[in-house]
């Protein structure tokens, strides 16, 4: 069973307790599912999250702001039964990340729909050429009359091919580089936009490589201000990076529990493989990498909670060290179980594809590390 006394920890209120322990008894009782259809898998569980009650979180209702605490247990808890819904929740609240933070009402019609698991969304902002660097955006975006004329081509967009409608990010030239950019709501059956390629992965998720031919968006689809759009991206980043080091310390802390239950049951030279001191060293190192990576996490999430208005350094501190620790924890949980770790479908062969999207998705491990030296220069 994992380790739950971190939720003791003065980061936390009540709610965040009885949150996480909820959460659990419905993914025990509804997790994993079956992962041969990705995309008939993803849409039945956003409807399962939905109903379940647990989609509430991934958006700020009216009036009401993101619990980022709450989004990283999720995350955690989530992973720790099943990285694909983990994947299914993430999505709604990155998807609707930017409507959530700063979209209108009539927008926010959409995000009462993704909280309620009746709409799949989705995040269009990386381009073949613009992964890292937001400010290389070639996707452009002309204001014709009382439209938005958008052309261009955008790829490795999760729920891509399965989305009802995406928030994609393009350029309208109120100034070069990132101060150019502007971001626009845009539903799947909007003409012009057509699924080009859909890409399969060692952890397979719905992905998909979008391409935008004169398609048309009335003014009302901006979100924000036109040339926000860079702002708007890493505002919803500053929340939701936190919440893939949770992810992370989810798949981290189920190859704990993985290891533990195999080094006390398989027996060398007569005796428990938890009995040599080697591995016993390789459960305390464990151990102590999923320890620093929550508390980097919570930390950040607190600060963001408790109104920090940016948590930039945070959150690059808390998805580095998350995801780098669990792919070290995970790795060994494979070395620790021989041969059978590697065997297709064993939970750790699983995790260990899962986890190595997490050090390169909303900002890989090398950018994560400029970002916090920029800071501390800064």
């Amino acid at each position: 069973m994992a380790d739950r006394s971190f939720l003791d920890w003065p980061f936390f209120e009540d709610r965040h307790r009885e949150l996480a322990a909820a959460l659990d008894a419905w993914a025990g009782a509804h997790l994993p599912v079956d992962h041969h259809d990705v995309d008939a898998a993803c849409r039945a569980l956003v409807r399962d999250l939905g109903a379940g009650g647990w989609l509430r979180h991934s958006g700020a209702g009216e009036g009401e702001a993101l619990d980022v605490r709450s989004l990283c247990l999720i995350r955690e808890t989530l992973a720790r039964h099943d990285g694909l819904a983990d994947f299914a929740f993430a999505m709604q609240g990155l998807g609707m990340g930017a409507v959530s933070l700063f979209g209108s009402p009539a927008q926010r019609a959409w995000l009462e729909k993704t909280r309620a698991g009746q709409a799949i969304s989705a995040f269009a902002l990386t381009e073949p050429a613009s992964g890292s660097d937001v400010a290389a955006t070639a996707t452009t975006a002309e204001r014709v009359g009382e439209e938005w004329v958008l052309n261009g081509e955008k790829t490795w967009i999760s729920n891509g091919g399965i989305a009802d409608l995406y928030v994609i990010f393009a350029r309208t030239g109120e100034a070069p580089g990132a101060r150019g950019l502007s971001a626009f709501l845009m539903p799947a059956d909007t003409p012009g936009l057509t699924i080009a390629e859909r890409l399969d992965t060692i952890a397979p998720h719905p992905l998909a490589t979008l391409r935008l031919d004169d398609l048309r968006l009335p003014a009302d689809a901006l979100i924000g201000k036109p040339g926000e759009g860079f702002k708007l991206a890493m505002s919803v980043l500053d929340v939701f990076r936190p919440t893939v080091g949770a992810a992370a310390l989810g798949f981290a802390r189920r190859a704990l529990d993985e290891a533990v239950a195999r080094v006390t049951a398989r027996r060398i030279q007569g005796q428990p493989l938890a009995e040599l001191q080697m591995v016993q060293g390789h459960l305390a190192d464990m151990a102590l990498g999923i320890d620093a990576s929550a508390l980097l996490v919570y930390r950040a999430a607190w600060a963001k909670d408790r109104g920090a208005p940016r948590i930039t350094r945070e959150a690059a501190m808390a998805k580095l060290h998350a995801t780098e620790t669990a792919q070290k924890v995970i790795d060994t949980a494979v070395q620790l179980f021989g041969g059978e770790g590697v065997r297709s479908g064993a939970v750790v062969e699983s995790l260990y594809r899962e986890i190595r999207a997490l050090r390169i998705y909303e900002g890989a491990s090398d950018v994560q590390k400029v970002i916090i030296a920029r800071n501390i220069l800064a």
